[in-house]
């Protein structure tokens, strides 16, 4: 027989991750709510024709092929995992737009799936947990991605830097270094600068085609530092040249305006919004501003990423619909939160009382009891087994129950339970109401 096993990149969630990881999904959905985002859901499938040339080459070559889902060869077209919720939502806007307000703002928290090689925050199955803003190109969308950033993160007490740049500025600063057939392969470049170091990206620009003298006029931009406003002086003195870069300067000024104007405090150094010329996003359909999130405690990648896209739905037959979205990797923020501990107590959701019962008689108080203290939202456990006492009991500690209701003899006579602090040992007689008043006080 064989060992059971499962793929590698994937995990197992038992009740205590499951409860936290409904704590992430919980506190970013409560966010997304506040601004008014509305949930939809799609299929864990797609039609590769759908997927495939949407991620650019890197991504394409992550994505997951369903060999058989059932019929017949060449009967049904070829069709994958979704990489990611931003493909299959703008597919989802095509064929319910007759459905839809615009600009129609959503959220979606799914798996995703990428045929990746596993390692420490990369996984092959993992949750994303997106919003988006379609059907309109105002700069405000922007900067309110940059207050639900700020205000998940402050709920969830991670300290954390968002990154943003602009793909406009990126299409500049190709054209300013005499390469701007190259934007491509600059920004699969250098998307991997924190991963493999400025001299390994400096030999996959040349490989990509690069003259010397064009890497060379871009070293100067990938050291670039200062406060956001020198950064910007700089790229616009180096891309006047370019209408395109000029207009990526100009955007990125109107969201760090927005985003002052709207905030009621400046960035601390628990939050922090910075613009980093380096950052470029590998995905080939973002066109304006670009994010990046990254934690400041914790050695790890990327924990939220999006941009703005101006015409993703085009290539389904809906062309000029913009949109930007932002999203989170619950399952990066997991590691991030256990790494620092900062996940709440488990109180709140494990189970509160405990009841065991010491016969048949005993058991069906236990269970009717047990029934009119759920009915008033109690989490109750009814031991369902006749056993020794020192078993039930055994139970509740293993489960960190913190109370656990005792029926006897003695209690059925004097319509009581002996109620047991798990804890401390200490043990007192309760009637049913004053076992409802204590468990609720103790919640």
């Amino acid at each position: 027989m064989n060992k059971p096993s499962i793929p590698k990149g994937t995990r197992d969630f038992g009740h205590e991750e499951t409860s936290r990881r409904n704590y992430i999904f919980n506190t970013i959905q409560s966010v997304f709510r506040l601004y008014g985002f509305q949930q939809i859901e799609t299929p864990a499938m797609e039609q590769m024709s759908t997927l495939m040339g949407k991620y650019g080459e890197e991504g394409d070559k992550l994505l997951f092929r369903i060999q058989n889902s059932g019929e017949k060869a060449g009967e049904m077209p070829e069709k994958g995992l979704r990489y990611d919720l931003t493909v299959p939502f703008a597919r989802y806007i095509v064929m319910h737009r007759q459905e839809l307000t615009f600009p129609f703002k959503r959220f979606q928290i799914q798996p995703v799936w990428r045929a990746d090689r596993p390692q420490k925050g990369r996984y092959r199955e993992f949750y994303q947990c997106d919003a988006d803003v379609i059907g309109t190109q105002s700069l405000v969308s922007e900067s309110e991605l940059i207050e639900i950033v700020k205000e998940v993160y402050r709920r969830l007490g991670l300290r954390v830097v968002m990154k943003i740049n602009n793909r406009k500025i990126l299409a500049g600063i190709a054209e300013y270094i005499g390469a701007p057939d190259k934007m491509t392969d600059i920004t699969v470049a250098i998307d991997k600068l924190d991963k493999t170091g400025l001299e390994k990206v400096n030999e996959e620009l040349m490989e990509r085609g690069l003259s010397a003298e064009s890497v060379a006029r871009l070293q100067p931009i990938l050291a670039l530092s200062g406060t956001n406003e020198e950064k910007l002086q700089t790229i616009e003195n180096l891309t006047r040249e370019s209408e395109t870069g000029k207009k990526g300067v100009e955007e990125i000024r109107t969201v760090f305006g927005l985003y002052n104007t709207t905030t009621r405090e400046a960035d601390n150094d628990s939050f922090s919004v910075e613009l980093d010329l380096t950052l470029a996003r590998g995905l080939n359909y973002y066109t304006g501003a670009i994010f990046e999130v990254k934690a400041k405690d914790v050695q790890i990648g990327s924990i939220t990423g999006g941009g703005r896209y101006d015409n993703l739905t085009g290539i389904f037959g809906l062309p000029d619909v913009s949109g930007v979205g932002i999203s989170f990797g619950a399952d990066r923020i997991y590691d991030c939160l256990s790494t620092l501990d900062l996940f709440p107590s488990e109180s709140a959701v494990q189970t509160q009382l405990l009841f065991a019962a010491m016969g048949e008689d005993e058991m069906r108080r236990a269970l009717s009891w047990a029934n009119k203290l759920r009915n008033a939202g109690n989490r109750v456990e009814v031991y369902p087994d006749l056993a020794k006492m020192k078993k039930q009991l055994g139970y509740a500690d293993a489960n960190h129950i913190p109370y656990a209701a005792i029926i006897g003899s003695d209690e059925m006579t004097s319509q009581t339970v002996t109620l047991k602090n798990m804890v401390t040992g200490e043990q007192r007689a309760m009637s049913y109401d004053e076992l409802a008043t204590f468990i609720k006080k103790n919640e």
